[in-house]
């Protein structure tokens, strides 16, 4: 599961923009999906500069979502930076030259439309969503946010507190938490294993400079990404996008940041980590390494999380809530970086029935990757996960950030039928081929809840 941090629009941010002429070199302009009549219809062009533009016709709907990308997540931090791609999230809805913390608030509250942002891990996204007729506006002030914001030394001092607060929702929350506390426990001293929010002691350290340097390192044009679905006219996009970065593309010669790559071992299997929480119940991810989402196999699996933990007729809902009544909530989740990837199980229970969970859940694992999944268990899962897929890009929103995120992380645009192909061509051996891989490996283990002795000597026996 991808981790996201939303700003709500009312925190904004500041900085100035390098300024740089106006480029003359061309904007190269391709069709990536021709659409039926030209719904569907993907374009991209690159700006001189190498700013890219990416949108997406939907000429039967009223609205449209426009997005900034920058290709800057967590992992891009130093230990003691661990925050500032989120911090900085906060800091660019503050104000910029043109436009106070309110002024960018309200432009889009008058009109009716919705403006937000997230952190992940890999990447971050700035994003509004209006009616067609607005989308001038949108794209004025949220490009505006991030070439002319000043982070103005008193509202980095100001969010800090918003920040910390922030922080301290998450702690407050266990069934959030203990994932920051899986990936610490799995990645160890790694920027992956770091929070997205940074800890309270990082951003306290955080100063208005540091922050600042770290900005203009990473929001360059060419690490960033701009998309549009909705009804719209690609190049009337374009040309306001290139109005609005006007003065800030720099070299003209400039390339496009190609998507992150790598390969990286995970070496810490067999981990257990508790934190000791006065909560109601226990909340527990055991999980291990999965594949990285260049990896071909990342199907397969996916369809294989579907059938064990993916919905009412999966394997653990079925043995663990419906059964046994021993959990309310339980499921399973992948999560793909660059380099590597994540499979887990996360479940909440009261503590006296955290024995019975872990011993049900690796069970499970332990049949499946010896034995895989039966060919109708397969087969349904497809099912779900193909019907998933396609509901879920049914607005303009979700089609935005399909193009952001495939642009950023995969460098192509997969069309849904492409998407669906790629789905159906899973068949049992390869599922069963990445389940004994996968649920193979020795798990990690990490729990928050009002754990005693006891219950903590025997959770090694749920890693070994």
């Amino acid at each position: 599961m991808t981790r996201t941090h939303r700003t709500p629009a009312r925190h904004a941010s500041t900085t100035a923009w390098r300024a740089a002429p106006r480029n003359r070199h061309r904007a190269a302009t391709a069709t990536l999906r021709q659409g039926e009549n030209g719904a569907g219809t993907v374009r991209k062009t690159v700006l001189p500069g190498g700013l890219r533009v990416v949108t997406e016709t939907v000429p039967t709907v009223r609205s449209v979502s426009f997005g900034i990308w920058a290709r800057v997540g967590s992992r891009d931090e130093t230990p003691s930076l661990n925050g500032a791609t989120h911090y900085l999230e906060h800091l660019l809805f503050k104000g910029t030259k043109r436009r106070t913390a309110l002024d960018i608030s309200s432009a889009l509250d008058a009109v009716g439309g919705e403006m937000n942002a997230f952190t992940t891990k890999e990447f971050t996204c700035y994003y509004a969503r209006v009616l067609d007729a607005d989308l001038p506006l949108a794209i004025d002030v949220v490009s505006d946010m991030l070439t002319g914001s000043l982070i103005a030394a008193e509202e980095v001092d100001a969010e800090r507190g918003v920040i910390l607060e922030e922080i301290a929702m998450t702690d407050d929350d266990p069934s959030d938490g203990v994932h920051d506390l899986f990936a610490a426990t799995l990645f160890g001293d790694n920027p992956l294993g770091r929070p997205v929010l940074g800890t309270t002691e990082t951003v306290n350290g955080l100063t208005r400079d540091r922050i600042a340097r770290f900005y203009r390192r990473h929001y360059d044009p060419t690490r960033l990404v701009v998309t549009a679905a909705g009804r719209l006219d690609h190049d009337d996009v374009v040309r306001r996008v290139a109005d609005a970065f006007a003065g800030s593309l720099g070299d003209a010669e400039a390339q496009p940041m190609g998507p992150r790559a790598g390969r990286r071992e995970i070496r810490t299997a067999g981990r257990v980590e508790v934190l000791r929480r006065r909560t109601e119940q226990a909340h527990v991810v055991l999980g291990m390494p999965g594949v990285s989402r260049h990896d071909d196999r990342r199907w397969a699996l996916a369809v294989l999380s579907t059938a064990l933990g993916g919905g009412m007729s999966s394997r653990l809902f079925q043995e663990v809530r419906e059964k046994r009544g021993l959990a309310y909530n339980v499921y399973t989740y992948t999560s793909g970086y660059a380099d590597c990837g994540v499979f887990g199980v996360y479940a909440g229970c009261r503590p006296a029935q955290l024995d019975d969970v872990l011993k049900i859940c690796r069970g499970q694992l332990d049949e499946v990757a010896r034995h895989g999944l039966s060919d109708e268990e397969t087969r349904r899962a497809v099912g779900q996960l193909a019907g998933s897929t396609v509901l879920g890009l049914e607005d303009t929103g979700s089609l935005m950030h399909r193009l952001g995120k495939s642009e950023l992380c995969w460098g192509e645009q997969l069309s849904v039928d492409d998407l669906l192909d790629r789905i159906a061509a899973v068949t049992p051996d390869d599922v069963r081929r990445v389940a004994a891989e996968v649920l193979g490996r020795r798990p990690t283990l990490s729990v928050i809840g009002p754990l005693n002795d006891r219950h903590t000597a025997r959770l090694a026996e749920a890693v070994t």
